[in-house]
């Protein structure tokens, strides 16, 4: 009696092996799934991150501390940085966008290129 417990042991953990593993294909597949809007809405996210806080630290003159405040609800993932001499902002949400906003005399705020970022970078 006591053998025929321990014999479904193995078998109880071996199912549960295969739905771990199910479930870890399901949510791989549910990723690669949605990459490219998940991708696009944080290209989205920094650049309005940049551009916002860009013209609220160098138009607004307020602090960049303070200048998050003006960020919509969701935009907590967004990591923003500060370079004073070029009077830019950059934002990033990690291993997905980055996107970069400097203030230029006469045009206001405005997003760089990639090819300008690159070069500062």
């Amino acid at each position: 009696m006591a053998t025929g417990k321990m014999g479904a042991m193995p078998r109880r953990h071996g199912r549960l092996k295969w739905v771990a593993l199910a479930l870890l294909a399901i949510a791989l597949a549910a990723l690669a799934w949605y990459w490219p809007a998940l991708k696009a809405y944080s290209k989205t996210g920094a650049a309005y991150s940049a551009r916002v806080v860009c013209s609220c630290r160098y138009i607004g003159g307020r602090e960049l501390g303070d200048c998050e405040k003006d960020l919509e609800p969701g935009m907590e993932v967004v990591s923003l940085s500060e370079a004073a001499d070029a009077k830019r902002i950059d934002a990033t949400v990690p291993l997905m966008a980055a996107e970069s906003a400097e203030y230029r005399e006469g045009w206001g705020c405005v997003l760089m290129t990639p090819k300008e970022r690159e070069a500062i970078r």
